[in-house]
């Protein structure tokens, strides 16, 4: 079969690699059809993500028909769409123990840390497969893990109704927050130095957006929220001016949710941070729940994908893919690689 494989940064190529083999009782196999390429992966292809070793094969966002399934399998039958969540974890740890598995102390991301699903054939245990509904299209499947991030990291804050919120970075992590706290009751502003990004997020359903470089973020929270200011901010931008500007404006009390990830170390103005008494709260992936009400959300529209994806590519041109979103990345959402 077919993989793409990344020997070192800036390098990914296609080579010939046997198939995996039968499935045990416990396992499924997948057809992979679609995958999804996240802003980690381009930190990976530039060296820059800190948690990433070479050689490695990506692919963690995806979806795929069922081709094979083990004797005890029962949440799907050959020729179902399914997705699965990528995380490897050892179940043993404290924070196993405490239902805490997305940070498990040895926590593997298949596509990261452990081989990932850039080939043709991929075997995934039943306990971490997702069915999906069959009105899914594939390309829907594929977005599934990164709204399960936002389904995730907008219940950290607890209970959004009502409340103001700002989400920093409108790329697609951002993008789909923004989207998720919307549906979780949440008057929500969003904002970027990318117009092409706000307008997709406008065509989501998002009302409010800035871009700092026409409008400063004080007027746009006037324009917003009136005199109340925002209480909950999601950092999606991966960038030390994002996370500051957060700091620096959100009402004492608030929290701020740190969702990037960050090729470089940010700054934190700590004196701000405990003069207002600010909680500055990190998110790591998400549980299985997460990706069930990602599905779901997704199904019943409250979260939309469609105008996020800006491109496909055949898994042969999985390369120009990257190539393509390093030249286009302000105008470039989810690309995708076609199967």
């Amino acid at each position: 079969m077919r993989q793409a494989i990344m020997p070192q940064p800036g390098t990914i190529i296609i080579r010939q690699v046997e198939a995996p083999g039968e499935v045990s009782a416990n396992e499924i196999k997948l057809a992979i059809k679609k995958i999804g390429v996240c802003g980690s992966d381009i930190h990976v292809y530039h060296g820059k993500h800190p948690f990433t070793f070479y050689p490695v094969v990506q692919g963690h966002e995806y979806s795929g028909e069922v081709v094979e399934v083990g004797d005890n399998v029962t949440k799907v039958k050959v020729g179902d769409k399914a997705t699965a969540r990528p995380q490897l974890i050892c179940g043993k740890c404290e924070p196993c123990k405490k239902g805490k598995y997305n940070i498990c102390d040895v926590l593997k991301v298949q596509g990261f840390q452990s081989p990932g699903t850039a080939q043709d054939y991929f075997i995934v245990p039943e306990d971490r497969l997702i069915k999906l509904p069959d009105s899914f299209a594939y390309e829907q499947g594929a977005l599934v893990e990164p709204a399960a991030v936002a389904t995730y990291s907008t219940k950290k804050a607890g209970d959004l109704k009502g409340k103001n919120v700002v989400v920093t970075g409108a790329g697609p992590i951002g993008n789909l927050v923004a989207q998720c706290a919307r549906a979780r009751g949440a008057n929500v502003l969003i904002t970027d130095i990318s117009n092409y990004r706000l307008q997709k997020v406008m065509k989501c359903g998002i009302k409010h957006i800035n871009n700092p470089i026409h409008e400063k973020l004080d007027k746009a929270l006037k324009r917003a929220f009136g005199s109340k200011g925002f209480d909950v901010a999601f950092e999606c931008a991966g960038v030390e001016v994002a996370l500051d500007t957060l700091v620096q404006n959100i009402n004492k009390g608030g929290d701020i949710i740190a969702v990037a990830v960050y090729g470089d170390r940010p700054k934190v103005d700590v004196s701000v941070l405990g003069d207002r008494e600010l909680r500055l709260i990190g998110t790591l992936m998400y549980k299985h729940e997460d990706y069930e009400e990602a599905v779901e959300m997704i199904g019943l529209g409250a979260i939309k994908t469609d105008p996020l994806i800006t491109a496909h590519f055949d898994f042969e041109d999985y390369h120009e893919a990257y190539k393509y979103i390093d030249k286009r990345g302000d105008k470039t959402l989810k690309v995708v690689i076609d199967f």
